[in-house]
């Protein structure tokens, strides 16, 4: 499946967002993620199908200043 993730285009054989945030090594509680610039929140995530040429956005808490 072709996804473009955080603006980079992926060849990915994740089906949902979950296996695409594992097949990617994102972890973490803090994680925010978008589909199509529409808020997945993380108790869905293991449920949201993905479909070809989906745009994902993912975003975590940067420490610093």
């Amino acid at each position: 499946m072709n996804l473009m993730v955080n603006g980079e285009a992926h060849e990915i054989a994740a089906t949902t967002l979950a296996e695409l945030l594992a097949a990617l090594d994102y972890e973490g509680d803090w994680l925010a993620t978008a589909v199509n610039s529409d808020l997945v929140h993380k108790a869905n995530r293991a449920e949201f199908q993905l479909s070809d040429g989906d745009r994902i956005e993912i975003l975590s808490p940067m420490q610093g200043g």
